[in-house]
């Protein structure tokens, strides 16, 4: 065999982790251990499986665990564990560059931040896992043969821009990595590394739970005063979502969080279910306090591991938790499942989808709960997920009313904090029967637009709705609680009290009268633009505003749906006139005098292109625009 030494570059993004890593910008050294232990449990339960799928694989499950060396004099650490192993291939793809999503968004944002603390809430959200070796270690060095191959592969780095790597005759199976650690400094720490008591102390903070036996030798003195050496399981290896609520301290499932999530923060909430009867599971379940990088990409990871009777089966389970949940992270320990079973077979297993309803229902229960025993943890949530969970308003029917109840936005109310629909609920005025919202693409933008301006004037409140999914879910929801959602855009807005109607009844027909013919007109002249002209109940200040028909789409919806490549008909909308405004009564002062008058159409044309303005459109031939606007100016000096 050619075991020539091969040196190859870093990845540019792995490359800048590393410098990270090297340069100890994450203050709880300690992790990093925890991260090498999660990575061996990852590759004994991926041989475990492995070895149940597949007869003709030879290798030997008899005695999968983990090991830990130490070698004071040598000042290295080792972890080594007989699980699945890795090709060559493999050591640089997940080694030598990064294939997790979010890496660019994460180093931008390292770079933009300026908060002190920002770096170690930016490395958790991203989860760096073996690149953490580099906090306590100059060189790390790994040596790795995947079950049922016989070549091994070497692998070394000091952290810096290149790596080595070797292809080796033979090596035991699984994998080994090898830290040689940063000299020992007594100013900064009261401890070392290759203290055995301080590795155990670790291991049972971090990761006593591993379903794996940690093992570590120690030396013990015996009476005749001799050392002999041992070798000692290190962890308890009893699964937490097994034991019984009195059994497990806080901080074990924090731990625990972070184990299966890679993720160096705390969980905001903690979810423990326990199902008996005919099928019998149970799950832990986790709410992150942050959201991760790669929510929103396309080839993201949902965090739900599989077991079967504390036999791992799969992560990233899909069946167990729908799209819009797809931050939850967790475990579910099923006892009736087959181990054989296949993520096909999941989605369409009777007893999957009555575990993934009872588990979407007890999310959407503890959320709930927050919001009223916990207000700045219901806060947190929704800043950090509030998007994703809507998505569910689209496409869970059963699940949709609950959402609803757990939904904030932005409101008329308060410019600053957000308001839950049931609060709206509560403010609405008498005899109110709906729901008021717009959609746009921010706060400022909406609140300055003239849709808001009898609400406004009324004391209407209005819910701000700004997020891209929110185009979505108004078109499917229609009502909560009985109350119907109305779009202050789209269709008739009539906010009259009964005696303001019978007062101004006269007033409103002898306008339609006096406008009838204008209206008439300049529905014609703006004819390939607007599907009608007439006067508004909704304006007070502004001339004139753009609305929709009720059941029309936004136009920013009808923009998604191009993007998406669906190929849709413009749709054309209405242009609604402030009679009172001095801007209306003079054009319709002007038509009543000279109906022959080419100015005339140019003024129709300037008070759509402002009225398409103001809510924040854009014009299809802005030049002419100016142009016209210009002319009209200088007409006036």
């Amino acid at each position: 065999m050619d075991t020539q030494v091969e040196t190859l570059e870093f990845e540019a993004e792995a490359r800048q982790l590393l410098q990270l890593m090297v340069h100890s910008i994450y203050s709880n050294k300690d992790t990093f251990l925890r991260e090498l232990i999660s990575n061996s449990s990852d590759a004994l339960d991926k041989l475990r499986l492995e070895a149940y799928r597949d007869k003709d694989l030879q290798v030997d499950t008899a005695d999968l665990h983990i090991g830990i060396e130490v070698d004071k004099e040598q000042r290295t650490l080792t972890v080594r564990d007989n699980g699945i192993g890795m090709s060559r291939d493999d050591v640089v793809a997940l080694i030598g560059t990064i294939a997790k999503s979010g890496t660019v968004d994460f180093l931008h944002k390292m770079k933009e931040s300026k908060d002190a603390a920002a770096p170690q809430d930016l490395i958790g959200q991203f989860g760096v896992g073996f690149y953490s070796s580099f906090m306590v270690a100059d060189k790390v060095t790994l040596l790795t043969r995947r079950a049922g191959e016989s070549d091994a592969t070497s692998w070394e780095s000091s952290g810096g821009g290149t790596y080595t790597i070797e292809s080796l005759d033979d090596a035991p199976q699984g994998t080994a990595v090898t830290l040689y650690l940063k000299p020992e400094d007594k100013d900064d720490q009261l401890f070392d590394y290759t203290d055995g008591w301080k590795i155990k102390e670790i291991v049972k903070r971090y990761s006593d739970f591993i379903a794996w036996p940690i093992r570590m030798g120690v030396e013990r003195t015996g009476k005749d005063g001799q050392a002999t050496h041992e070798v000692e399981t290190i962890n308890s290896m009893k699964a937490l979502w097994a034991r019984s609520k009195n059994e497990v301290e806080e901080h074990e499932y924090k731990d625990f969080y972070k184990h299966v999530s890679h993720d160096w923060n705390d969980p905001l909430e903690i979810i423990r279910m326990k199902a008996e009867g005919t099928f019998e599971y149970q799950a832990l379940l986790f709410i992150p306090s942050q959201a991760p990088l790669d929510l929103f990409m396309r080839d993201r990871k949902r965090g739900i591991q599989l077991y079967v009777k504390r036999v791992f089966i799969m992560d990233d389970c899909e069946a167990l938790m729908p799209e819009y949940l797809r931050f939850i992270k967790g475990v579910v320990d099923a006892q009736d499942l087959s181990l054989n079973v296949s993520r096909e077979i999941l989605q369409q297993d009777r007893q999957i989808q009555m575990m993934r309803r009872r588990l979407v229902k007890k999310v959407l229960s503890t959320v709930q709960d927050m919001m009223t025993s916990n207000v700045e943890h219901y806060k947190t949530f929704w800043a950090q997920f509030g998007r994703v969970v809507k998505e569910g308003l689209i496409n869970d029917a059963e699940n949709r009313e609950t959402i609803l109840g757990i939904v904030s936005s932005a409101s008329t109310y308060h410019a600053e904090q957000l308001t839950t629909l049931r609060q709206y609920l509560d403010r609405m005025k008498d005899g109110q029967q709906d729901i008021y919202y717009v959609t746009g693409e921010s706060r400022s933008i909406i609140e300055s637009s003239p849709h808001m301006e009898a609400f406004r004037a009324k004391g209407f409140e209005v819910l701000l709705l700004t997020d891209p999914v929110d185009e979505m879910w108004v078109e499917s929801v229609r009502e909560f609680d009985g109350k119907r959602f109305q779009s202050i855009a789209k269709g008739q807005v009539d906010l009259d009290t009964e005696e303001e109607k019978q007062t101004a009844e006269s007033d409103r027909d002898q306008q339609k009268k006096d406008f009838a013919d204008l209206l008439s007109w300049m529905t014609t002249t703006l004819q390939e633009d607007v599907k009608e002209v007439r006067l508004s109940s909704r304006l007070t200040t502004s001339p004139a505003c753009i609305v929709g028909d009720t059941h029309d789409v936004t136009p920013t919806l009808e923009k998604m749906y191009r993007a998406m490549g669906q190929d849709i008909p413009p749709i054309k909308r209405i242009l609604e006139l402030n009679p009172t405004h001095p801007l209306v009564s003079g054009l319709q002062k002007a038509y009543g005098e000279r109906k022959d008058d080419p100015g005339l159409a140019e003024t129709a044309e300037l008070l759509y292109g402002m009225a398409h303005l103001a809510e924040g459109g854009e014009l299809s031939d802005p030049s002419r625009f100016i142009r016209l606007l210009a002319d009209r100016l200088a007409r006036t000096l």
